[in-house]
Parts: C-alpha cells; structure tokens; sequence
C-alpha cells in the first residue's frame, strides 16, 4: 500500500520629530506636504531588484493593520551590488511578516544621509546625518541603509527611528554576488535587523528542501537560489535537514520499489547509505535534535514500522512500533529529543500520535471526532516544541492544521485548494507546504499569525517540503 502512494504519487508532490503611527506603504497624497523638505531629500533610481518583491495574499486569520512597527529600507549610491543588497534585505524583511513595510512612490527610497559635518568621508553610521523626523513623518519606526565601507565590504544598519539611534550594524564580507555564500551573508543581515529590531528570531538565513518529479532541489527561503541536490538519474522520497543543516537525508528510490535513506554532506556532496535501510522501503527519516540519531519508517510485507539508528555508533537499530498490517509513518523527534509524534492508521484512519523516543508510552496525541474528522498526516514540530503542525482532511481536501501541545487545542490554517506537508521555518512562525491552490501544485509559506500566504516555488508539481535550522557562518559550505 505504502509503495502504491510513493509510485502513484510521484508526479504531484536630523532634528527630533514625533514617531508617527505606522503607514504601512505611503502614497503620493501623503507626500505632498512634504514637498517643503525636498532639499533634504536625495531621490535615487529604483533598486534593482533580482525579482519582484511579493507583496503577498492573506487568508482568513485576524489581522489588525497598522499594529506593526513602519521599516524603511533607505537608498543610496546606484550601483549594481549596492541595490541588489537593498532589495534582498527589503524582500526579507517583507517576507518576515513583522513589519508594515514603507514603499515609496516609483520604487524610489531616500538617501540616509551624507558624510560626518567635516567631510572626513567616515561611512561609520554615528557619523552621519540622519533624517529622523523626515522618516517619522513617512511613518517608519525603524530604517535600514546598505552603506560601503573604505574596505570594500559592506555595512548594513538599522536606525531606531523614534529614539534616534543605531540599534545595529553588520558587516558583509562576502561581496561577489555570484559567490556560493553572498546571498546567505545578506540574508543573516537581514536576520540580524529582524532581532535587533523586534526581540525575535528572522529565517532570512535558511533553505527549503523538496521534491519535483522525483529531483531533489534546494531553495533559499526568499524563493531564490533554486537548484538541484541530488545526483542525476535518482529517484528521492521524503527529504530532512540535519539539526545543524550540515547534512540532508533522503530516501533513494529504486526500480524493484525498495528506497533506502541517504545521507548528503552539503558542503563536500558526498553520500552514503545508512547501512540497515538497504533492503525494504525506508523513508521519513527525522533526525534527532542531538544529530546522532536518525527515526525512520519501513515498509514491507507486514506493514509500516518505525526505527531508529544510532548514526553516530553507527549500530543499534531498534523497532520503535509493532501491529501487523498497519501503517506507522512519518516520525519526527520532539526539540527536546525526547519524544517522537507520528501518524499511524491502528485503530482506522491515519491519526496523528506520540511516543517517548525509545518506543514506549505510545498514544493518540492530536484529538479527533470519531466518525467526523478526517485522517491525518505529516506532523512537525515547531522550533519552542510548543505547537505541531499537521494536514488533515476536510470535506474531502486535506488541509493545514496547528495544535497547542499544552492544551492540545487545534485550529484550521487553510481552506483553499489542497494544502499537505507542513514545514516549520526556524522562527516558529512561518510554515511552509504544499498547495493546488493555483491549479499546479507548488511549494507556498504561510504566516500563521497575520495569514499572509505566498508561493515560493515555480516549477512543476513539487512536493515534501523540509526547511532548514538557520544557516550560520560556521555550517556555511
């Protein structure tokens, strides 16, 4: 049965000013009256966008406008790196959903300002005129700028408009923007302002795995940098990220319909298989928060159970479930390591349970109207482990839910079209999955708490989608 899915399922898947309240994007109305100002302001071309900032669609979540503080990204010298660095940052913190961003007429943005009064040509932000009260008055309360230094690196700063102030500055090193790393040092800038700015983690700086027609692809989380993993003629099934995105496992599909799991170095492309999952199908592994572990699910004559291996000793597999005939999939270890949910079909439709990570305590976790609700599938931790994602079936279509773990309350995420395999980004706020809601199934990121929704991926029916920890300077490849 397990096999008849995989097969069949193979296509789809200045001067001080009072802060004004946040405007949100400013018109030219509002712009008139501060035509007087124009001497202070220096108006730049466009920035030169690598694509078009998605201004997004929203679902049916409560969302109060204007509650978000106002962030502007500023302009400055047109110059090809220089704006293509604004506008990912500008894509980036759009994308994070925690800002009402400020777009001024034409795409134009402001120059933060000029050298320090005795033109000693310093690029340190302290040394330049800012022009708070021209940017309260825009409705921003905050301002990003994207300024060269003398070492041709790059800084990027963001300004707390209301109290007059750098909150924060990073350095860029990386700057060839045809370089494997420069995209991912801007977007950890992006991240950076992000928490700098509102206490509170950004995912600028990750990647989405998932599958198209049975090919492995990488994205990063701006929709960007779309390309292939796994090697010319595989098949693969299920992908997962390592705790420290270090290493991706995936479920190698061959002709006689066993799979077994791979383990891929991201940095050296190097692979070997888990040696225990060379026969039977094997797929959904999950690794352990620690890394040393890996969860995963087998197929054969009498079912679907779950394993686990000890990857670090590499010995010591261990059944984690029995039941002859029934169907034990998609485990996913707890933050903490030390329990693991999975769906399993024992008492009838697939619904989604919990265990302690050596198997035993095994029970419903996910509650269910026996005889109303619909099956269940693909739960996923969130980052705090204080909530889990998962689809279930609704009138027929599966849609998205999300559950408080502490009071195992639950609510609907999505209604339109079909919408599976919930992903968590790394700020626990964001869920990635796969939808029909355009007519071809795509990967899109949905913001669970303002219900802003956009698609991510654009090629053909992609599937099984895996977002990535944070991708940091130390496990950059």
């Amino acid at each position: 049965m397990i096999r008849e899915k995989i097969r069949g399922g193979r296509g789809g898947r200045g001067g001080r000013g009072q802060t004004a309240p946040a405007l949100g994007r400013c018109n030219v109305a509002f712009l008139l009256p501060l035509l007087p100002l124009l001497p202070l302001l220096l108006f730049t071309p466009a920035l030169a966008a690598q694509d078009p900032v998605d201004q997004g669609v929203r679902l049916g979540i409560t969302y109060t406008p204007g509650m978000r503080p106002g962030m502007l990204v500023l302009g400055g010298p047109h110059r090809e790196l220089l704006d293509s660095v604004r506008t990912i940052i500008q894509r980036d913190l759009g994308y994070s959903d925690r800002f009402e961003m400020i777009y001024l007429p034409g795409g134009d943005s402001l120059v933060l300002g000029v050298s320090s009064p005795d033109a000693s040509g310093s690029s340190d932000p302290s040394d330049l005129f800012v022009n708070y009260s021209l940017y309260a008055a825009l409705g921003a309360d905050f301002a990003v700028s994207v300024l060269e230094e003398y070492d041709s690196t790059l800084s990027v700063n963001l300004y707390d408009v209301g109290g007059e102030a750098v909150r924060a500055s990073v350095r860029i090193y990386h700057t060839d923007p045809h370089a494997p790393d420069f995209r991912m040092a801007v977007h950890r800038a992006s991240d950076a302002a992000v928490r700098a700015a509102t206490g509170e983690p950004g995912f600028a700086a990750s990647r989405i795995l998932f599958v198209s027609r049975g090919w492995l692809y990488s994205v990063d989380s701006d929709g960007a940098n779309n390309h292939t993993v796994s090697p010319p003629g595989t098949d693969t099934f299920s992908p997962g990220w390592s705790p420290d995105a270090r290493s991706i496992v995936y479920t190698r599909l061959a002709e006689d319909g066993w799979g077994s799991i791979v383990v891929h170095d991201v940095e050296t492309r190097q692979e070997s298989v888990i040696q225990p999952t060379a026969e039977y199908l094997n797929l959904s592994a999950d690794f352990s928060p620690d890394g040393r572990t890996v969860v995963f699910s087998r197929s054969w004559d009498e079912g679907t159970q779950l394993f686990s291996y000890n990857l670090a000793q590499d010995c010591c597999l261990q059944r984690l479930t029995v039941g002859r005939l029934s169907d034990n999939l998609s485990p996913a270890f707890s933050p903490d390591g030390r329990r693991i949910v999975f769906e399993s079909n024992r008492v009838g439709l697939a619904q989604i349970y919990i265990m302690s990570a050596d198997g035993i305590d095994q029970e419903l976790f996910a509650p269910y109207d026996y005889g109303v609700t619909g099956d269940s599938h693909s739960p996923s931790w969130s980052p705090d482990g204080l909530s889990l994602a998962f689809h279930r079936t609704v009138a027929a279509s599966p849609q998205l839910f999300v559950m408080d773990v502490r009071g195992r309350t639950v609510r609907q995420l999505t209604s339109a079209g079909r919408n599976e395999d919930p992903t968590w980004a790394p700020d626990g706020r964001h869920i990635a999955f796969k939808s029909s809601r355009t007519g071809g199934v795509q990967i899109w990121v949905i913001d669970i708490e303002t219900g802003r929704i956009r698609q991510l991926t654009r090629l053909g029916q992609t599937r099984m989608p895996s977002w990535s920890a944070p991708i940091t300077e130390s496990n950059q490849p």
